[in-house]
C-alpha cells in the first residue's frame, strides 16, 4: 500500500500553486478528487499555451497526474449536495482561491463540520483569509515583488528581477501540502478538524529567512550582489571560465584553504586579508580581483574535476536541457513517462518526495469529468436515476461524455 492510500482530498484547485501541492500527495497514493467548475471549462491550467490543444495542455499534465476529475458546479443546489456528500467521506477540502472566496463558497471548517467533524479545510490563498490584502488576487510574480525577492535578484546595476521559476507558487503548494497533512494527523488523533490558512504572501515573506533576521535585529539592508554572490561568504558565487560559468562555494574554512591549492596560490590562505570568513568578506573585492582572472583562464572542464577531487562544493551552470540529461538526473529516476491520448508519451519530472522503498505509480492527468462514474457510483453510491436527476439539475454543467 502506498503511504497515503488511506487519505482522500477534495481539491478545488487551479493553475499551478494549488495543484503542485496535491501533486506530491497524489504521487504518494492520496486520492485527490479534483473539482472542476464547468462554467469556466474547468481548471484554467488546461488552456495554458504553447503546448495546448482543446482542454489538454502539457502545463496541466505537469501538475495533475494521478488525480481524478469531477466537473461540478458547487454554486447550484444539486452540485452543492454532491460536494457535501463527498465531504462526509473525505479527510480534507483543499483549495487555492482568492482569500475571500472560501467564505463565499462556504468551504471553511465552520461551514462543513456538521457534515464531518474531522474534516480539514486547507485554503492556499494569495494573501490569506485575514488582513488588508485578503481580497486581492495573488500570483507568483506579484508576490516576488511584494515580498522583496525582486529587490535581491539580478546584478546590482540591473532592474529588480524575478526568479526564473515560480518559486512562490511551488513553495506555497508544498507548505499547503504540509499543513494539510498536519491537519489530517491532528484530526485523526482528536476527532476534530480545522481550518488551515496558508498564503503565498506568508510563504514568500518567510523565505527571507536569515536576511529578515539580520534586518529586524541588526538593521541590515540586503543588497543585490554581483555574480549571484552570497551576501556574506566569500568566495561563494558564479565564476566565468574560458568557455562558460561554474559555481564555487567556500562555506567552510577548509574549502577556502583547499581552493588556494587548486588554483596554485597557497599563499592566499596565509594572507591576513583572506584568512577568515570576516576578513574575506571585508576584502571581497581584492580577493575576487585575484580569483576571477585565474578561473577565467581555463575552461570549465579543467576546473570542475579538480574542484570535485579536492572536495570543494562546486558545479556547472547548466541550461535546462543540460540539467535534464545530466547523468545524475537519470540515475535518480527523475524523469517519468505517462501515455496520453493527445500528446502520445508525456515525459515529465517525478516528485522529489521519497518515502520508503516502494516507487510511486504514475497515471496521466485526467480529462475533465473523466472520473464521474468512479466518484458518483463507486464512492458515493448514486444510482443511475440519481445521477440523471443531478445532471438535469445542472450539478455537472455540460460534462464531457462518460
Amino acid at each position: 500500500m502506498q503511504p497515503l492510500a488511506d487519505v482522500r482530498i477534495i481539491a478545488l484547485e487551479q493553475y499551478g500553486a494549488g495543484p503542485f501541492g496535491t501533486l506530491h500527495l497524489a504521487d504518494l497514493g492520496a486520492e485527490v478528487v479534483k473539482i472542476e467548475d464547468p462554467r469556466v471549462g474547468g481548471d484554467v491550467g488546461r488552456y495554458v499555451p504553447p503546448f495546448q490543444e482543446g482542454e489538454d495542455s502539457l502545463f496541466f499534465e505537469t501538475f495533475n497526474r494521478n488525480k481524478r476529475s469531477l466537473s461540478l458546479d458547487i454554486t447550484t443546489p444539486a452540485g452543492r449536495q454532491v460536494f457535501e456528500d463527498l465531504v462526509k467521506i473525505s479527510d480534507a477540502v483543499y483549495s487555492n482561491l482568492r482569500g475571500d472566496v472560501p467564505e463565499r463558497l462556504r468551504i471553511r471548517y465552520d461551514d462543513l463540520k456538521h457534515l464531518n467533524p474531522a474534516i480539514v479545510c486547507c485554503a492556499l490563498t494569495g494573501f490569506g483569509m485575514s488582513g488588508p490584502r485578503r481580497a486581492e488576487p495573488g500570483y507568483d510574480y506579484i508576490l516576488q515583488g511584494i515580498a522583496g525577492w525582486m529587490s535581491l535578484t539580478g546584478e546590482p546595476d540591473g532592474p529588480p528581477t524575478k526568479s526564473g521559476l515560480s518559486l512562490v507558487d511551488y513553495t506555497g503548494g508544498l507548505v499547503a501540502a504540509l499543513a494539510l497533512l498536519v491537519g489530517i494527523h491532528a484530526a485523526r488523533r482528536d476527532g476534530v478538524g480545522m481550518d488551515c490558512d496558508v498564503s503565498l504572501f506568508d510563504t514568500a515573506v518567510s523565505l527571507l529567512t536569515y536576511l529578515a533576521t539580520w534586518h529586524l535585529t541588526a538593521g541590515y539592508t540586503p543588497q543585490r550582489t554581483a555574480r549571484s554572490a552570497h551576501p556574506s561568504l566569500v568566495p561563494f558565487q558564479n565564476f566565468q571560465t574560458a568557455d562558460g560559468w561554474i559555481v564555487i562555494a567556500c562555506p567552510k574554512e577548509k574549502f577556502w584553504q583547499r581552493l588556494t591549492e587548486v588554483i596554485g596560490r597557497p599563499e592566499l590562505a596565509r594572507d591576513p586579508r583572506f584568512a577568515t570568513f570576516a576578513a574575506r568578506h571585508a576584502h571581497a573585492q581584492e580577493l575576487l580581483a585575484i580569483l576571477e582572472p585565474i578561473v577565467r583562464s581555463q575552461p570549465s572542464s579543467y576546473w570542475l574535476p579538480r574542484l570535485r577531487d579536492a572536495g570543494i562544493p562546486s558545479g556547472p551552470v547548466f541550461s535546462v536541457a543540460e540539467a535534464l540529461r545530466d547523468a545524475h538526473t537519470l540515475a535518480r529516476g527523475l524523469i517519468v513517462e505517462t501515455p496520453h491520448p493527445r500528446f502520445g508519451t508525456v515525459r515529465q519530472l517525478a516528485s522529489p518526495v521519497r518515502v520508503g522503498k516502494q516507487p510511486p505509480r504514475y497515471r496521466r492527468a485526467p480529462q475533465r469529468h473523466e472520473d464521474a462514474a468512479y466518484v458518483l457510483e463507486q464512492l458515493l453510491g448514486y444510482s443511475p436515476a440519481r445521477i440523471a436527476e443531478l445532471r438535469a439539475a445542472g450539478a455537472f454543467g455540460t460534462p464531457a461524455p462518460d
